[in-house]
């Protein structure tokens, strides 16, 4: 079944771009080369609420447009594929998952904790000549990037949830 993108898809889409991009923008505190941020809590909302389609739009656009607005242009196409990527995946198992709502968005978390830090990682691992870093960073940050990731899902879930009871509406994004 093809489904039909609707105005308010679109409305709701860059709506969500620019949440993730102001949470990831100016909730930041800065170490070493980058940051920690709340971007996960806003990427996890998304695709908790909205699903994997806007989810991977949201965060990699919006985490991108943070980059290049803070002054990590070449970081901004490797934002894009790891929040992007975590939106994709926890908006997938949340959509189709096993078991209850919640016991998805743990496992959605999990997952999109492991596909973001794990794209990070790759990336700044072996992206040295693009200026991602190198090992040493991509060394010294996963610990950074799991401990967002698991803030930003303590965030996300609860969110998500609390949104949903008060908009029924919304479950038809993440409805199995």
């Amino acid at each position: 079944m093809s489904q039909r993108i609707t105005p308010r898809d679109i409305a709701i889409t860059a709506m969500m771009i620019a949440l993730v991009a102001v949470v990831t923008r100016f909730l930041i505190v800065p170490i070493g080369a980058g940051f920690f941020n709340l971007s996960d809590a806003a990427v996890y909302f998304t695709a908790f609420t909205f699903g994997p389609v806007i989810g991977f739009l949201a965060g990699g656009i919006g985490a991108a447009l943070a980059d290049l607005s803070a002054g990590y242009a070449a970081f901004a196409p490797l934002t894009f594929m790891a929040h992007g990527l975590q939106g994709l995946v926890a908006g997938l198992i949340v959509l189709r998952g096993p078991g209850s709502l919640i016991t998805r968005m743990v496992l959605a978390a999990v997952a999109g904790t492991l596909t973001m830090a794990g794209v990070y990682f790759a990336g700044e691992y072996f992206g040295a000549n693009l200026g991602w870093g190198g090992p040493a960073q991509a060394l010294t940050e996963v610990s950074f990037n799991l401990l967002q990731n698991i803030i930003g899902a303590a965030i996300a879930i609860p969110l998500s949830l609390l949104v949903r009871r008060a908009y029924p509406p919304l479950n038809r994004y993440t409805s199995q």
